[in-house]
């Protein structure tokens, strides 16, 4: 059985997957549809690193051998002999779906096919495919080489044999894998999310400013960052994108996005990576 790990998508949770499964002892081969995602992917690999080597946490020599490990690519079917494939492409079905489609014809019939989605479906998905037994959420957390978690999300049709073969390779990633079943927003969106939007109704309904809203959290609730700095942090576009999933998952009101959340997405503040979000970057 080859040990070559596949990821397609060259962004933030994908390079970052990459450079973990580098880092386990894997060749990577990280698909991305254009030649500069790659570069600026494994770019970040190579600064994420480096300060793993400033903090003395590696040497220089692991370094190298780690970002050798990671070959790029523009075509999914330098895939084909991957044991395991993680999907971490935008977050939206339409995307994820054509993804699988196209892997599911070009990798062997017992390669293990993953999605980093952090919300939608595992049983749609599968259902997709010709191996809905073989597929499987593994929703990594940002960032990915830092957080221990995996969260492990088992689809309706998911074997057991597919359930265990990615729990031990979630541990041999050096990561700890915790299992739930398929549903919107699994556990950590579906606690994680109305948080993050009940915080930005309190600032559209002017209850408190951003700062005490943040700081009530990181002070009184012992968070590392507060809720608006969190939603900046994940992306706001992404944020919504989980409360639609939610809200049309299990039709609750209590799962409405904030007005206030659209029309932020609407203006393009989507947070830390436009330089504008709840705060100025």
């Amino acid at each position: 059985m080859s040990e070559t790990f596949g990821v397609v998508g060259a962004g933030t949770m994908g390079n970052g997957i990459a450079q973990v499964a580098a880092r386990a002892g894997f060749d990577v081969v990280m698909r991305d549809v254009a030649e500069e995602l790659l570069a600026r992917g494994l770019s970040a690999v190579g600064k994420s690193l480096q300060r793993d080597v400033d903090k003395e946490r590696l040497t220089k020599d692991e370094k190298e051998k780690t970002v050798g490990r990671i070959r790029t690519t523009t075509q999914l079917a330098d895939l084909r002999d991957a044991f395991i494939v993680v999907e971490a492409v935008t977050e939206q079905f339409t995307v994820k779906s054509e993804v699988f489609k196209a892997l599911d014809t070009i990798v062997q019939p017992d390669t293990v096919l993953a999605s980093n989605t952090s919300s939608i479906s595992i049983t749609k998905l599968g259902a997709i495919t010709q191996r809905p037994d073989k597929v499987i959420g593994m929703h990594f957390m940002n960032p990915v080489p830092v957080m221990k978690l995996v969260e492990i999300i088992r689809g309706a049709a998911t074997s057991d044999e597919t359930y265990q073969k990615v729990h031990a390779l979630t541990e041999k990633l050096g990561k700890i894998p915790l299992e739930c079943n398929d549903s919107p927003g699994f556990i950590s969106n579906r606690v994680l999310m109305p948080m993050i939007n009940e915080a930005i109704f309190a600032l559209y309904e002017g209850v408190a400013s951003r700062e005490s809203i943040d700081g009530i959290m990181k002070l009184g609730m012992n968070h590392p960052m507060g809720p608006l700095t969190l939603a900046d942090f994940i992306g706001l576009d992404v944020c919504l994108a989980i409360m639609n999933v939610l809200h049309d998952g299990f039709g609750d009101s209590k799962y409405r996005p904030c007005p206030l959340l659209k029309r932020y997405v609407d203006a393009g503040w989507l947070g830390r990576k436009s330089g504008r979000g709840f705060y100025e970057y």
